[in-house]
């Protein structure tokens, strides 16, 4: 048997398993907006901001998390990120006062997802692959898509018979008894095992001739990247920009579709039907995005994401003026099929950088970005929405941002450091 190769798709496996319960753990959150908001008739810039509070602590911890994954390795990560949820879940049955919601479901949820979601799998899975990158990371994170389409609705059919409180209660111990065991198999790299990437038998010096990425930039390569060394160049900070935009575009949409579809004309059901999908359709999204970034580039996976949120905010413009089941469709398939993309590469993207001992520390600290441009779009999306009475204000600023997030992944320009597989392939293909 080879073990390499078996070994590191049991770490995909296992990543597919814990993003598709936690990451929708914390999506559950649009789930949870309209009885919350029945409730206690909060504003709704007070209840999305607990949503966007857990990116803030998850702003936060992302460094610290990058500095334990070099240090004690991903089982620790992971291991708290399954504490802090699960207890997050379990004790939100009990919220009575805002500061209850944003402690549950903004600290213990939302920073507890950065843990098991793309941030804590992208600090380490990236290091079990060198030709299949972009596709291992792609299947590992299509299992949020297939999570949701079993546990959003299923949440939404369990809070339909029972209460939202009780939702929480059962999804949070769920989590904690499913993820917990799972921990226990994880590794940093494949060396940790006496193993090499991909499951290859070769020496690595090997692997360039079988299509490995390739150095282009000699000199940037062979530096020592420190998270200091990282913080001076001009890269980093476009990827930071990246990020940020990428991070405020998806989050602002996801947590505000869902009511936003009801108030509209859909119904409730349809509008879980469409935050489900989204995530389901993202399966084959990512995987092939996955795909085609290892063989013609991470910029050109990072466009066509960000081109599908600017097909998803015009369509919810749209949707306002002539609301229908087609353009429903259209906005799912362009939000979920393309956008959700962007998880697929953003590992990859840093990897091909800032590749070395530190990876981790430097991956932490620029999902710093991501982690603050996804508390602020939901939260100036509620504000903008609470000041206006329409979203369309809100929804034209996030097309700018995907706009922009494209032209800052350009400038990092990761093609320039290490050209992908498919480059590799191609060039030694027309010597």
């Amino acid at each position: 048997m080879r073990l390499p190769f078996f070994y590191g798709w049991v770490i995909v496996a296992v990543a597919f398993v814990t993003t598709g319960i936690g990451v929708n753990a914390r999506t559950a959150f649009s789930l949870l907006f309209p009885p919350i908001l029945k409730e206690f008739g909060w504003e709704r810039g007070v209840i999305a901001g607990a949503f966007s509070f857990g990116f803030v602590v998850s702003a936060g911890l992302s460094p610290t998390l990058g500095w334990l994954m070099d240090r004690y390795g991903p089982r620790a990560v992971m291991g708290l990120g399954v504490a802090m949820m699960s207890a997050g879940l379990m004790l939100a049955s009990q919220i009575h006062t805002p500061w209850h919601l944003y402690a549950t479901l903004g600290v213990l949820v939302g920073g507890g997802s950065v843990c098991l979601g793309y941030t804590g799998w992208s600090l380490f899975l990236p290091n079990w692959f060198a030709r299949r990158r972009g596709l291992a990371v792609s299947l590992a994170f299509s299992g949020v898509g297939i999570g949701s389409i079993v546990l959003l609705p299923g949440m939404q059919w369990f809070m339909d018979r029972s209460d939202w409180r009780s939702a929480c209660w059962v999804l949070g111990l769920v989590l904690g008894v499913v993820l917990a065991p799972l921990v226990l198999l994880l590794r940093r790299r494949p060396e940790d095992l006496g193993l090499l990437p991909d499951g290859d038998a070769q020496a690595v010096g090997a692997l360039a001739a079988r299509g490995a990425p390739k150095v282009v930039d000699a000199a940037w390569a062979a530096i020592d990247w420190t998270l200091s060394r990282a913080l001076r160049t001009a890269r980093f900070w476009w990827i930071a920009c990246a990020f940020f935009t990428g991070g405020f575009v998806w989050y602002a949409v996801q947590v505000h579709q869902t009511k936003y579809l009801i108030e509209i004309g859909f119904s409730a059901a349809d509008a879980a039907w469409a935050l489900g999908a989204v995530a389901l359709v993202a399966v084959p999204g990512q995987i092939a995005l996955g795909h085609i970034s290892d063989r013609i580039g991470r910029e050109w996976s990072w466009t066509i994401a960000c081109l599908g949120f600017v097909v998803c905010y015009l369509v919810l413009i749209g949707l306002e003026h002539a609301p229908s089941m087609p353009l429903l469709y259209v906005m799912v398939l362009a939000q979920g099929l393309l956008g959700y993309g962007l998880t697929s590469v953003m590992g990859a993207i840093v990897l091909e950088i800032f590749q070395g001992r530190r990876f981790a520390t430097i991956f932490g600290t620029v999902m710093v970005a991501l982690m603050a441009g996804s508390a602020l779009g939901p939260w100036l999306t509620g504000v903008l929405h609470d000041l206006q009475g329409s979203y369309a204000a809100a929804f034209w600023m996030a097309i700018g941002a995907s706009l922009l997030s494209i032209v800052a992944v350009w400038r990092a320009a990761p093609r320039k450091v290490r050209a992908v597989a498919g480059r590799v392939a191609a060039l030694q293909a027309a010597r």
